[in-house]
């Protein structure tokens, strides 16, 4: 099973929803799921936009795993660049190997597909 929870942290400056990242071994199982996958997003030569980030929300809604191809930039910029993506999608880096990213988000609409 792929296990990405919600909690809610109780504290007086937190009441705000945040994500407990995956343990190793089901980044190991998201990976081989990921292997066969073509990249869903292409990020060009404008960079990550609000649409680019709406796409990519979009994807990771319907397909909870996505990879996404990011136009050769320097490693300090991409790095920048998947930070940004993950923090604005609320998603989970699950791989980076060159300009490839794979990005999972659990999808709280429809929770009836389970990955073994």
């Amino acid at each position: 099973m792929l296990w990405l929870r919600i909690v809610k942290i109780i504290s007086p400056k937190h009441n705000e929803l945040t994500k407990v990242p995956t343990n190793r071994t089901q980044k190991k199982t998201l990976r081989q799921a990921a292997h066969h996958l073509d990249p869903t997003v292409w990020i060009g030569k404008n960079g990550i936009t609000e649409n680019v980030i709406k796409e990519i929300t979009y994807a990771l809604d319907h397909h909870e795993l996505i990879k996404i191809k990011i136009l050769q930039v320097e490693k300090k910029e991409r790095g920048i660049n998947i930070k940004k993506i993950c923090m604005d999608t609320n998603a989970e880096l699950i791989s980076n190997i060159g300009n490839v990213l794979t990005l999972y988000k659990k999808n709280t609409k429809n929770s009836d597909q389970e990955i073994s």
